[in-house]
């Protein structure tokens, strides 16, 4: 990470990321197939979970986690084992907290929260059955992804790809014989996608913590021995907490427009649930790439080595980028590609096609700015990717907000602000590699 060629060091950090990123965005797909098949209902309930779920993943394995991996690996970096030995202990006791505030207010006040974001009879039911099961099992997926994270940081990529990548499996079958009752199975409806995710993570967390109680990577899980000091915490959560704040605006902008779009019908709310889940699918294709420039960044500001960290930066980001604008620019092109895998009902269809056409092009931004998000926890300052997530928040959100309110039939309004957001927040993090935090010696 401190000396090798750039590119060849990040494809081999980032190809067991790139094969868990593949099987995370196929559970997603599986799982939107399996609850379409039982109708535009459930499709409306999920697409009212589903960012809240993808919160809790944003933050447990790109947020917190990164923050993790950022601690670990500058500690290591700067030549001190046994401080990323004790983050281990202080990144489990916040994954602990972290996974109860999920339980508490996404599973025990799920009715609440979701009669907020616009549902009722029906769709509200639906919606509360998925999520008291996959936030009532929250902590199993905090555990997960954050001992993930730990062997991240030390450089070791391949333990916890391989883990999540066999759990991504796991879960899709289990979804499919869950959701739909396939043989011995019962038939659980829109409860079998939450059961499943609650079962493969906890596989997932088992095994991983096995790896980390066994050392792997040089780390290890040690619960006595260790004193807890305030300082570790504040190193993680100066990382950890920021990055949580910025994955709260990224998914408070959908959840928003998700609210607005809602007082049109369960159709529209499926149809614009179908597209955002595509754009949400670029996060773990960005995380791919970024979960090495985490800690190859954080290994290289570690060793004081800014300029060699800000190639490798550009180097992750710029190809994601590449990569998020073919996927929206096909997909703005021919949205069926996306959108008739999951529904035939004319009204999801058009909404959905409308949402693609207009936001796919802008797609670009969006992979960019998220990989250098998470290359910017490497050098332990979030400031600016959580100003983007502002200003993303504000011009999206907010502008959305105003052409509902003005023009309340016109989600084309609405969808042009939710693009213009993404040029922001893509085009503020990219500047950021241009001031002081990445530059501190002028180098």
């Amino acid at each position: 990470m401190l000396n090798g060629p750039i590119a060849p060091t990040l494809v081999r950090l980032s190809a067991p990321n790139i094969v868990v990123s593949a099987a995370m965005t196929l559970t997603t797909f599986a799982d939107a197939w399996f609850v379409g098949r039982l109708g535009i209902t459930a499709l409306a309930s999920v697409a009212l979970v589903f960012p809240i779920q993808t919160l809790m993943q944003m933050m447990s394995a790109g947020a917190m986690g990164g923050g993790v991996s950022s601690a670990v690996a500058r500690a290591l970096g700067s030549g001190r084992p046994e401080r990323a030995t004790a983050i281990v202990l202080h990144s489990t006791i916040i994954a602990l907290a972290m996974a109860v505030l999920f339980t508490v207010v996404a599973g025990v006040y799920a009715p609440w929260l979701f009669g907020l974001l616009g549902a009722s009879g029906e769709v509200l039911d639906g919606a509360v059955a998925y999520a008291e099961i996959a936030f009532g099992g929250a902590l199993v997926m905090w555990l997960a992804h954050t001992f993930a994270s730990v062997l991240r940081g030390t450089g070791n990529m391949t333990v916890p790809a391989k883990i999540l990548t066999v759990a991504s499996v796991l879960q899709i079958a289990l979804s499919g014989a869950l959701t739909l009752g396939w043989g011995p199975f019962p038939a659980l409806g829109v409860r079998g996608p939450a059961t499943a995710l609650v079962l493969s993570s906890a596989v997932a967390a088992l095994v991983m913590g096995g790896a980390v109680v066994a050392g792997h990577g040089g780390v290890r899980l040690r619960l006595t021995g260790i004193a807890l000091k305030a300082e570790l915490f504040r190193d993680i959560l100066k990382v950890g907490a920021v990055a949580c704040g910025n994955a709260l605006l990224t998914i408070g902008t959908i959840v928003i427009v998700t609210r607005l779009v809602a007082e049109q019908g369960a159709a529209a709310l499926a149809g614009y649930g179908l597209g955002s889940r595509l754009e949400l699918m670029l996060i773990p294709i960005s995380f791919g790439i970024g979960g090495a420039l985490t800690a190859t960044v954080g290994a290289n500001f570690g060793a004081r080595q800014f300029a060699r960290a800000r190639r490798v930066a550009w180097t992750g980001g710029l190809f994601v980028a590449a990569v998020s604008g073919l996927i929206g620019g096909v997909v703005a092109m021919w949205p069926n590609i996306w959108l008739g895998n999951f529904t035939a009902d004319a009204g999801a269809l058009a909404i959905g096609a409308r949402y693609l056409a207009i936001v796919g092009p802008f797609y670009l931004f969006f992979g960019l700015g998220q990989t250098l998000y998470f290359a910017s926890q490497g050098t332990g300052n979030m400031i600016w990717p959580f100003s983007a997530g502002v200003v993303r928040l504000a011009v999206a959100a907010g502008g959305g907000t105003i052409a509902a309110i003005y023009f309340a039939a016109d989600t084309d309004l609405l969808f042009v602000f939710l693009a213009a957001g993404l040029v922001s927040f893509g085009g503020l993090i990219a500047g950021s590699l241009f001031n002081r935090v990445w530059n501190p010696q002028g180098s």
